[in-house]
């Protein structure tokens, strides 16, 4: 037995295969018995964090006041505060898209400044144009319910429009005697309606008429 031995490492000495004929233990990073945790993939492919490495994610934080400053400051300010979640509506009630927050500003809050919460909380933040003036309270967009028409008298034209069922046909004209297109629907006021503000509904074709904001319906 001990002359076999001697006369295998011989031969893989004289045939310079010292490497193959070790031991395949799973030791070595060679072979094809190598294991799957040398190397790099010792390191445990998942492991629990503890809960001191755990994120702060949604733990409470006071929220500021951010009535009067620019809708893009007041963002970057929730953002520097924890709150990530933010959104913003015309607080005027007229459906306007704030494209350029730097052209806005806050007029009020979902949260009261002040109130303590968790920071996954969506800061809502009512919004009128840099020029135009807060309302002492935010105008609500108009609703249509029960199958009546809503009063849409001094609302914007986009606002009624997205009150109704989006199959109801509409015809808008201008109210004025310059008979202009009514374009960006936003920018125009509802002064007559057909049918009736309370009437029924169901499914008429509705008409308005409207001026620009800042103009007086005759």
């Amino acid at each position: 037995m001990r002359t076999r031995i001697i006369s295998a490492a011989l031969l893989c000495a004289a045939a310079g295969l010292t490497v193959a004929c070790q031991p395949n233990d799973g030791s070595g990073t060679g072979g094809s018995g190598s294991s799957a945790g040398s190397g790099s993939s010792a390191v445990p492919s998942s492991s629990a964090p503890s809960e001191g490495d755990k994120p702060a994610g949604a733990a409470p934080k006071a929220v500021r006041n951010f009535v009067g400053m620019g809708l893009q400051s007041a963002q970057d300010a929730a953002q520097a505060n924890g709150f990530y979640s933010l959104t913003s509506h015309d607080a005027l009630g007229r459906g306007r898209m704030q494209a350029f927050d730097r052209n806005w500003k806050v007029c009020s809050q979902n949260v009261a400044a002040g109130k303590t919460v968790p920071a996954d909380t969506t800061l809502d933040f009512g919004a009128v144009k840099l020029e135009e003036s807060c309302p002492a309270k935010d105008q609500k967009e108009p609703t249509a319910s029960g199958g009546r028409m809503p009063d849409f008298k001094g609302k914007s034209v986009k606002a009624a429009r997205a009150a109704l069922d989006s199959g109801t046909s509409i015809t808008v004209k201008d109210a004025s005697t310059q008979d202009r297109w009514v374009l960006m629907e936003s920018n125009w006021q509802v002064c007559t309606q057909t049918p009736a503000a309370g009437g029924v509904s169901n499914g008429r074709p509705v008409t308005l008429t409207a001026v620009k904001f800042g103009e007086a319906c005759p």
